[in-house]
């Protein structure tokens, strides 16, 4: 469909392009009984209805509130096994130093993740991210890191790439060195250095690299030495960091330019300052504080204090089992303390932005055409719904989601 003008929109709501910082967060067009005219997969044109140009093809949508597709920029949406047992023994109590001599935690999930091949994958990870898509998420971000040996890593991003040819949303695979062997640590720093990110550059099977930076998994030294290989390899870096300690990971992504630095729920003042000052971007994942009870990452304060915040699901077995990217917008006012437009900002231009892209989370003239088309008449019912979706249509590239069969 080359050219279409959609009419029938009650509110048209859209952030400014590109990332978006401080009070700039929470300015948001809103245009009354508008149109949107799309030419090729981008947005030609938005406006009132009663100024729309003549169009090849118009559609009503019916009288409801259309905004901007939703980015995803943190999911470790890949992986086999599962942590209900996890689950419940942490709800009775039981500490995580035990879960893992029984067997469980992280180490369970990266054994029965390496044993799967490609194909298994894929068709694990492939509801996973529908639901994800079909909660607004035209673009989602997809990480490796359950693997540990290369073989596994390198499956993990290659089922991203298949899936891709499955689903229409945009999917970009994140190299994540997650964990560190129990033994042979700085070998396999090396080794990641030296083999794991020039391989997965060389074949283009990411499109980043992260890593985790904590007191259980890599130092900042080790962090630094990880980002100038991807650096070196011309992959951006992005970063895990104070999730539970505030190491220095934070500032070493500000001074190295990394496009993220996400979690965050154990910063303080001097994180804050320094992502205030940098144009890293603050991804915060509010489906961690709820399901693990974490304290919620410090959104408002760094939103006050002009930085540039993101929100992610960080979908994953074991601390975050969020499928819907809109309910990570709804808790993100909630439990992190935005308003429900720097909310919207957050999961559009400013998640984009944290992936490195500037094509998408507007409705403006010369963005890609990925949009939502809610039940509601007002959009602000993307934040306040809970339990129930929301969102009617999903708009990607500019086709209806549905007529792909999903």
């Amino acid at each position: 469909m080359a050219e279409l003008l959609l009419t029938g929109i009650t509110q048209l709501v859209t952030p400014s392009p590109g990332p978006q910082r401080g009070a700039a967060m929470r300015k948001l067009t809103v245009l009354q009984d508008a149109a949107l005219l799309m030419r090729d997969g981008m947005i030609a044109w938005v406006g009132s209805r009663q100024e729309a140009p003549a169009a090849a093809q118009i559609r009503d949508l019916g009288g409801v509130a259309v905004v901007p597709g939703l980015v995803d920029p943190h999911t470790h949406a890949v992986w086999a096994g599962d942590r209900l047992a996890d689950f419940e023994a942490r709800v009775e109590g039981v500490p995580y130093e035990e879960i893992l001599a029984r067997g469980g935690g992280i180490r369970s999930t990266m054994q029965a993740t390496a044993k799967a091949g490609v194909e298994e994958l894929a068709q694990l990870a492939h509801p996973r991210l529908a639901a994800l898509l079909h909660s607004g998420a035209t673009t989602i971000e997809v990480k490796s890191g359950y693997g540990l040996d290369f073989g596994a890593e390198l499956r993990m991003l290659k089922a991203v790439r298949a899936l891709q040819e499955s689903l229409p949303a945009t999917l970009l695979p994140t190299l994540l060195i997650h964990v560190p062997p129990t033994e042979g640590r700085e070998a396999y720093v090396r080794a990641v250095c030296a083999e794991l990110i020039p391989r997965v550059a060389r074949e283009g099977l990411a499109e980043a690299v992260d890593v985790f930076c904590e007191r259980e998994a890599f130092t900042v030294e080790e962090t630094r030495l990880i980002f100038a290989a991807a650096r070196f390899n011309g992959l951006p870096v992005k970063l895990h960091a104070d999730q539970f300690n505030a190491l220095g990971g934070t500032e070493l992504a500000c001074a190295v330019g990394a496009l993220s630095v996400d979690h965050l729920e154990a910063s303080g003042e001097a994180q804050i300052e320094a992502l205030a000052r940098c144009h890293t971007v603050a991804t915060v994942l509010p489906g961690v504080t709820l399901h693990l009870g974490l304290r919620a990452a410090p959104a408002r304060r760094l939103v006050d204090a002009g930085a540039c915040v993101a929100v992610g699901t960080d979908l994953n077995p074991g601390s975050s089992p969020l499928f819907s990217a809109q309910l990570a917008l709804a808790l993100a006012v909630r439990l992190n303390g935005l308003t429900p437009a720097e909310a919207l900002t957050a999961c559009t231009v400013n998640a984009a932005a944290a992936l490195g892209l500037r094509d998408r989370g507007a409705l403006m003239a010369g963005q890609r055409a990925d949009f939502l088309a809610l039940h509601s008449p007002d959009w602000r019912d993307l934040a306040y719904t809970l339990g129930a979706n929301p969102v009617r249509d999903v708009f990607v590239g500019g086709r209806n989601i549905k007529e792909n069969g999903l």
